[in-house]
């Protein structure tokens, strides 16, 4: 790990809280700046389609036209010279239906070369100087009504009506979207929407929050370590294998500490904000960790963002708790844990703080440490005073990064410089500041300890001290009087050393900046009994008959998980990152898109590429075989399908065709039952319908497909889904949703740190769901396993990864769920 690795980590437990306000506020305008440019272009290039749609329906109208009626063709014929010479006064229209037929031709999209003749060129160019997209479609009716009223206007008894079935219409952004309805539904109005009878348990969660937080893993009596991710306090026993959940918290916990009866466990929250951009209150919960009972709940309208550290004191059995926020000032409280009421609070300091903790022998003295000092506090009278720590000749450290007590009372405190100080009080300098001099905390020794940070300090009984380094992931054992005695490194593939928790005076337990858990001793060396993504992940796909997924992300990691065993079988480093991903039906091979375009193959067996491709520059969004593998489908952000032919079971792919008509970047797709067809979204909210078999063919008149049957539904948009958007969405609220294998249940990932479970199909508004709490960030991606067993879903910068249970209706439910009407909030953890 190079030094600009281990800077990044000295400052990120501290900076992580400092300047987000401004930050989010820039992304969000940013973000709505780019979804407006986007659904400009895409109402630009459908304006533009309908109305060369309407040029080629011209000729059909008028034949059905002078079948019908022909003395309505005189009639028609006005119309049409009206505008067809309006049409090729404004678009440059080459076709004419006077008898005179020139040869059509059709603007592609994403800079496919045209015909080079000037008259093209032409029209190339006023296409794209074409008046804006709200002039397009604020148009006088179309050509294509007009002609339709002309018809049912003739009146004779053979006319033909102007619609083909039954239709809705859903508005995002306020644009329309057409669904069909099937014809097994004969009235669309009379349909009722329960909740599935089935409902979702958490299982497991994979993953540990590491990177930026320190001083979050413990070890219970019970034998569970205890650590936190996302919006879940996970205790995990170590021996037994096995996790229970504290999902109490409503958004990401950032703080830790149990109490001297190592039952009782405080976490802290940060603020984060509602899906109306609305600040959340930050709290602190007191709560059991034998029951999961919630005992108290601290500071709720006190804090501000969110809690930063908190510790319990010792001399008194735990009787106050002491909370440091994340506020400018770094608001240091002290609360009365039985009445959760206020004691003492204070401004702290402007810098950042990473950690406080009370004195062991004497609870009216806490300290604090943080970005170049250390504070020493006086607890008297319900007020606080502070004392700050003297450097002295010795070098003032950018970061204090943590500290202890040692037996004989003085403090140990570990910094950016790779030293551990030894602070002790000093009488008062009555020489130099005369009678009233104080006594001061100053540096009675200094131990060079790591090359670069001390990340954590851990004193073991008998007076033995672990300090576990950064920049070279060692963690060091010391003697009581600081004098090495053993000392081991950490495989650099687990990054370095966040914090240690004892066992029994030989095993720790090992928290690292990779998000992984190491249990070990420094005789036998560590293995990793908790692993996870430590960036963005998107990329989300189950095995299609084994208990097996994989997930990709911005880590560049693709890793392969066992949901019955609930371990990663095994982990693999690409050049960029995946954002996609799908099994071979055969289960042998898995696709994987990634940011540049390139999509590779690996064989589950020996992890290697089994082949590697290139389409277009820009990233790959979704990767998708067909229902008997013969064909893979690569939707890309260039706006194409690519489908190629898969031949020696998933090992050799040859490209078949492209499928060319979305206007904005491909967000999903799906196969039908057949193998024949594709349902694929876009960026714009477009819904397309392509025929593969007929030669990636777009089928214009998408009423054809409302019968259709699909293998697989992952399609955002589509009539058997319309009920899981909520009304005034903005089209990016739901970023993933993935129908039951057994055709009844649909899960939905959303924008809002949410997943859903809605009834299959639900085509109504306001569909009737269950609703499922635990993670901290968007979800990007949901699915289920290949026996319905489970559902996984995946949170994007949280790195979590949630396994639920599905509990089969009439299987009674656990006092844990906490059911609305039409919600459930799934939690581990029973009220209070």
């Amino acid at each position: 790990m190079d030094g600009s690795t281990n800077s990044l980590d000295d400052v990120s437990a501290g900076s992580s809280a400092e300047y987000p306000d401004r930050v989010s506020m820039m992304e969000g305008r940013l973000q709505l700046q780019e979804n407006e440019i986007t659904l400009l272009k895409s109402s630009l290039a459908d304006a533009l389609r309908r109305l060369r749609l309407h040029d080629q329906l011209i000729p059909l109208l008028r034949q059905q036209l002078i079948a019908v009626n022909p003395a309505a063709a005189r009639v028609l014929n006005q119309v049409f010279c009206s505008d067809s010479f309006s049409s090729s006064r404004k678009l440059s229209s080459s076709s004419a239906l006077d008898g005179t037929r020139h040869p059509t031709t059709r603007v592609r999209r994403n800079s496919e070369k045209l015909a080079k003749d000037p008259q093209e060129k032409t029209k190339k160019r006023l296409d794209k100087k074409a008046a804006s997209s709200a002039n397009l479609l604020t148009r006088s009716p179309s050509l294509e009504s007009r002609t339709k009223d002309l018809i049912a206007s003739a009146g004779s008894p053979g006319s033909r009506r102007g619609t083909q079935g039954q239709s809705i219409k859903m508005f995002i952004r306020g644009r329309p979207i057409t669904m069909y309805v099937p014809s097994n539904i004969q009235n669309y109005d009379d349909l009722r929407m329960e909740p599935p009878v089935e409902k979702l348990e958490l299982d497991w969660v994979y993953g540990y929050r590491g990177r930026d937080c320190r001083a979050n893993l413990y070890l219970l009596a019970s034998g569970e370590a205890v650590y936190f991710i996302a919006c879940v306090v996970v205790l995990y026993h170590i021996n037994n294998r096995t996790q229970r959940h504290y999902s109490k918290h409503t958004d990401c916990v950032r703080c830790l500490t149990i109490h001297p009866d190592k039952v009782r466990v405080a976490s802290g929250q940060t603020a984060g904000v509602d899906k109306d951009g609305k600040p959340l209150q930050p709290y602190v919960h007191i709560w059991d960790s034998s029951t999961l009972i919630t005992l108290q709940q601290i500071g709720l309208g006190t804090f501000e963002r969110g809690v930063g550290s908190v510790a319990f004191s010792f001399a008194d059995s735990g009787a106050f708790l002491c909370v440091i926020d994340d506020s400018n000032e770094h608001m240091l409280s002290v609360w009365d844990c039985a009445k959760g009421t206020k004691h003492a609070e204070v401004k702290s300091t402007n810098e950042a703080v990473f950690t406080v903790e009370f004195n062991p022998n004497d609870s009216t003295n806490i300290i604090t440490c943080g970005k170049s000092h250390v504070y020493f506090w006086t607890l008297s009278a319900g007020s606080l005073t502070k004392k700050q720590g003297i450097f002295g000749k010795y070098k003032k450290p950018k970061f204090i990064q943590c500290f202890v007590f040692s037996l004989t009372g003085d403090v140990l405190t570990g910094d950016s410089e790779g030293n551990i100080l030894t602070w002790g009080k000093s009488p008062g300098d009555v020489k130099t500041l005369g009678k009233g001099a104080k006594e001061t905390f100053q540096i009675m020794r200094q131990t060079r300890a790591h090359d670069g940070s001390v990340f954590t300090l851990c004193m073991l009984q008998g007076g033995a001290l672990l300090s576990g380094g950064g920049k070279d992931r060692k963690i060091i054992r010391w003697s009581a009087d600081l004098a090495p005695e053993r000392e081991c490194e950490i495989p650099e593939m687990f990054g370095a050393v966040r914090c240690i928790a004892d066992v029994d005076g030989e095993e720790v337990l090992v928290g690292t900046t990779r998000n992984a858990i190491l249990r070990g001793t420094f005789s036998d060396g560590f293995v990793a009994i908790v692993q996870g993504h430590v960036d963005e992940m998107w990329g989300l796909a189950t095995h299609p008959s084994q208990d097996v997924f994989l997930t990709c992300g911005h880590d560049r990691q693709v890793c392969v998980w066992n949901t019955e065993e609930h371990k990663l079988d095994w982990c693999t480093t690409l050049e960029e990152y995946g954002l996609c991903a799908d099994f071979c039906p055969n289960g042998a091979v898995v696709s994987v898109g990634l940011s540049t375009g390139r999509w590779l193959v690996l064989d589950l067996q020996t992890k290697d590429v089994v082949s590697d491709y290139t389409d277009g520059n820009e990233q790959l969004s979704v990767m998708r075989y067909s229902p008997d593998g013969s064909f893979l489908a690569v939707g890309s952000h260039d706006n194409f399908i690519y489908i190629y032919n898969v031949t020696e079971s998933g090992r050799r792919y040859s490209r078949y065709g492209k499928c060319n008509g979305h206007s904005s970047f491909i967000t999903h797709l799906d196969w039908s039952k057949d193998g024949k067809y594709i349902m694929s979204n876009s960026g714009d909210y477009e819904i397309l319908y392509w025929d593969i078999a007929g030669g990636c063919k777009l089928l214009r008149n998408r009423y054809e497909s409302k019968d259709r049957e699909w293998a697989s539904y992952t399609c955002v948009l589509g009539f058997h889904v319309m009920g899981v958007w909520l009304e005034g969405s903005d089209g990016t609220d739901i970023n993933a949703l993935c129908r039951s294998h057994n055709e009844r249940m649909v899960a939905v990932a959303d924008d809002f740190c949410k997943v859903h479970l809605f009834q299959y199909p639900c085509p109504k508004p306001k569909a009737p769901n269950h609703i499922y709490e635990g993670h901290g960030s968007h979800v990007t991606n949901v699915r289920f396993t290949h026996c319905d067993s489970h559902v996984l879903s995946m949170g994007g910068k949280d790195t979590c990864i949630l396994q639920w249970r599905v509990k089969r209706g009439g299987m009674g439910d656990s006092g844990g769920d906490r059911l609305h009407s039409s919600s459930s909030t799934s939690t581990s953890s029973p009220e209070p």
